[in-house]
């Protein structure tokens, strides 16, 4: 403990350095330079390396999607692990590393998971949401903090900020969302000019279903004969939830700042395997998620200071009243305090540089008999350096990453001290225009096995070693806007090789809320993404836009030729997998068909014939129109999900829901 404070002085000393010199600056040229400050601090970002992949405004609106996880699926290079339902565990990783090495940001500030490491992305909402990014790497951008340079890949979601026209002091949206499975989903939003420089905006959702829906269960022995096959409906996978969540934003002289306040609180059950005959499974979920969470952004001539504090408590209540296994009723709790102070300096019109340091602490508490109630303490120092030559832009961190573990009453683990270092490449081909980029990057990561993983006695493995992964990405980008037949273009395609050591595997132990930790030794990945969209005017007022993706992946196991699945594609990890959507536009009408596919996958680690899950895929199509009446604008939405009625699994005896409903409307004022 005394080494994680050591470690915490020294690095806010050594920030603290660049601080007072803008505080210098800044009281010798307040007066003089003032407006000219103000122009400084809303300076716009450099272009990106390596683009991201984003869904925003009306696009990310028009998807057949009700939570993050459903958008994300539209992103190349995804798996979404989706236990079924409305309100199933719904995981995202990114190129087969696994959900511990996504990174989820929100609003700037990274969501945290010591417990287990998934997050579970079916609790945020997209009523509120303004945009999705999908980044693999990194996000190509120095100015951040520390910890968002040790992810594998990152998922950055922003809320609608809101935005008030002259004379306009409040806006407010309110939407009610019905369905099948006796779904219920109001939602409202408000939004308040507070003063000139201040607003502040409160969302409220609530969501009830009973998540009884009806499935096919079929299954074929290894001999091809037919085992089951029958029609039931899926039980125990009610929810009811509630989000709120409050934001104030304001801005100075020198920067900006805003704070966050939000609780999710739930009560689900857990809709468990179909397996052995067994319909039916007595687990149920309470959590209750609450964060807080503010952040200054500081600009000072040529320094930029960007702040992050956040406190976290997570409460889980889990029950397991299953006649046939041990009877759980088990309370966990989480705590988080996050502190990130990173700083730039801009040496020259074509160099930057920064330096950025995260302090977290995490610990973890239940009333189990001799859990092992760890703390973590977390400290990440990064430096970065940007480049920009116009056609050829360079980029480069390197992150060190120290975590220290205390168990009470036993004997604390080593300490780890990992170096990660990243470079990034960017090169315009064509002097004429910017429409063709080149990419490039090498990056490695590391990841702390979580709690779970480590110290839980009935599903832990405290032999587990960290991950480390290795990536190399290679790309081409081609990006054209015009007036025209064709309004725009844009097709990018990416090969890469990821190497991960000691990779670990978390899959459900009979009990969808337990898993079983194992590590593969060697894991090697290789890959290809190809995604491409364009827009056509063909006739007045009608807009068409398609969208497509497609991934291979070939995700082997390499630990040791010994193995009977040396060489196998690690579990659930489809080889080819795609997803396109056409989305057309008329005076106020629009008519949305996405479709979804992933390929074949095996459910363990033998790729043999009695492991093997099969391809599945599925269309969903939606009819929406605006409208107004005076100032009021509605918005009415007809959706129809797995148009085709298909059967299918997303994760083996998992089985998901069949044609379904929805409808949606919305009122803007």
């Amino acid at each position: 403990m005394k080494d994680s404070f050591k470690y915490f002085i020294l690095a806010t000393a050594a920030l603290a350095l660049p601080a007072v010199s803008r505080a210098g600056e800044e009281s010798d040229s307040a007066i003089t330079t003032l407006r000219e400050v103000v122009v400084t601090g809303r300076r716009v970002a450099p272009p990106e390396i390596i683009p991201a992949q984003v869904l925003s405004g009306d696009e990310l609106r028009r998807l057949n999607s009700n939570s993050v996880a459903d958008a994300l699926r539209y992103f190349s290079g995804v798996q979404v692990k989706d236990y079924g339902g409305v309100g199933g565990i719904k995981t995202v990783n990114i190129r087969s590393m696994g959900t511990n090495h996504t990174g989820v940001v929100y609003d700037g500030v990274e969501l945290g998971n010591a417990q287990n490491g998934q997050i579970d992305l079916g609790q945020f909402s997209l009523d509120n949401m303004e945009a999705l990014s999908l980044y693999n790497g990194q996000k190509s951008e120095i100015l951040q903090p520390a910890k968002d340079f040790g992810s594998a890949g990152s998922i950055y979601m922003r809320t609608r900020k809101p935005h008030f026209e002259a004379g306009e002091t409040w806006h407010m949206r309110a939407t009610v969302r019905a369905g099948s499975f006796d779904l219920l989903n109001p939602s409202a939003l408000m939004e308040l000019k507070l003063g000139s420089r201040v607003t502040a905006s409160l969302s409220a959702e609530w969501l009830t279903s009973t998540g009884k829906y009806k499935f096919r269960y079929r299954r074929v022995n290894p001999a091809g004969e037919l085992a089951y096959d029958t029609t039931a409906v899926r039980q125990n996978g009610d929810i009811n939830a509630t989000r709120i969540e409050a934001n104030v934003y304001g801005t100075l002289n020198t920067g900006t700042w805003s704070a966050k306040v939000y609780n999710y609180n739930s009560e689900r059950g857990v809709p468990g395997a179909i397996v052995n005959n067994v319909w039916r499974r007595g687990e149920r979920i309470w959590d209750n998620n609450s964060f807080a969470q503010a952040r200054y952004t500081g600009y000072f001539g040529k320094f930029t200071s960007l702040n992050n504090v956040k406190y976290a408590f997570y409460r889980t209540h889990y029950v397991n009243n299953d006649d046939k296994q041990v009877k759980i009723d088990n309370l966990y709790k989480q705590r988080e305090i996050y502190l990130s102070s990173a700083n730039e300096y801009q040496a020259a019109d074509w160099w930057r540089i920064s330096l950025s340091y995260d302090f977290m602490w995490n610990t973890m508490s239940a009333d189990m008999y001799g859990f092992a109630k760890p703390d973590r303490f977390s400290h990440y120092l990064s430096a970065a350096t940007a480049l920009d030559f116009k056609r050829f832009k360079v980029q480069a961190s390197a992150l060190g990453t120290f975590i220290h573990d205390e168990l009470r009453g036993q004997e604390s683990p080593a300490d780890k001290k990992v170096f990660t270092p990243a470079v990034y490449l960017s090169f315009n081909p064509l002097r004429s225009t910017s429409d063709l980029t080149l990419r490039a990057f090498y990056k490695r990561s590391f990841r702390m096995p979580t709690f779970n993983d480590l110290y839980y006695a009935d599903m832990g493995n405290s032999k587990l070693s960290p991950e480390r992964v290795t990536q190399y990405n290679v790309g081409v980008l081609y990006n054209r806007t015009r007036r025209g037949f064709v309004s725009a273009v844009r097709v990018s395609a990416d090969a890469y090789y990821n190497k991960v050591r000691d990779k670990i595997v978390a899959y459900p132990k009979g009990q969808q809320f337990r898993w079983t930790m194992l590590n593969l030794g060697l894991v090697a990945i290789k890959g290809v993404d190809v995604s491409g969209l364009i827009t056509i005017n063909p006739v007045r007022d009608l807009f068409v836009t398609v969208r497509g993706q497609y991934t291979f992946q070939q995700a082997i196991d390499v630990t040791n030729p010994a193995d009977n699945y040396y060489r196998d594609q690690i579990p659930y990890i489809p080889r080819h997998s795609g997803s396109a959507v056409v989305n057309a536009q008329w005076r106020g009408w629009g008519l949305n068909y996405s479709w979804i596919y992933v390929g074949e996958r095996y459910n363990q680690q033998e790729n043999i014939r009695y492991n093997y899950t099969q391809p599945w895929y599925t269309s969903d199509v939606s009819l929406s129109k605006d409208f107004s009446l005076g100032k009021v604008r509605l918005r009415a939405l007809a959706e129809v999900n797995n148009l085709l009625n298909q059967d299918y699994d997303v994760i083996i005896n998992y089985p998901m829901p069949k044609r379904n409903y929805r409808f949606t409307l919305n009122v803007e004022i």
